[in-house]
């Protein structure tokens, strides 16, 4: 079975401004992209973990995330703690 956020994720794709260099497609952990008909499109939203690779690696702007909320460090913390998600970070890259 594969791991599913449970909240809503705040992945945003915006395929008309993808220019198909397919970055998104490789450095996604999670196969949460797919590249058909020369763009990238969204293959499994749900399995999404807000990591933020995807949008960092977009150089024509299609994606966004509040990266940091979801990631692997997060979810543990929320699991362990009980509560939301918080790895601590200023979402600016550190998960």
């Amino acid at each position: 079975m594969k791991f599913r956020y449970l909240r809503n994720v705040s992945l945003q794709y915006l395929p008309e401004k993808c220019n198909g260099c397919q970055r998104c497609v490789e450095v996604c952990p999670r196969e949460v992209f797919a590249f058909e008909n020369k763009r990238a499109v969204l293959h499994d939203r749900e399995a999404c973990m807000e990591c933020g690779a995807c949008m960092k690696n977009c150089e024509a702007g299609a994606l966004s995330v509040s990266a940091g909320v979801g990631c692997a460090a997060a979810i543990i913390n929320g699991m362990i703690r009980g509560g939301e998600p918080s790895c601590g970070c200023d979402k600016s890259g550190c998960c």
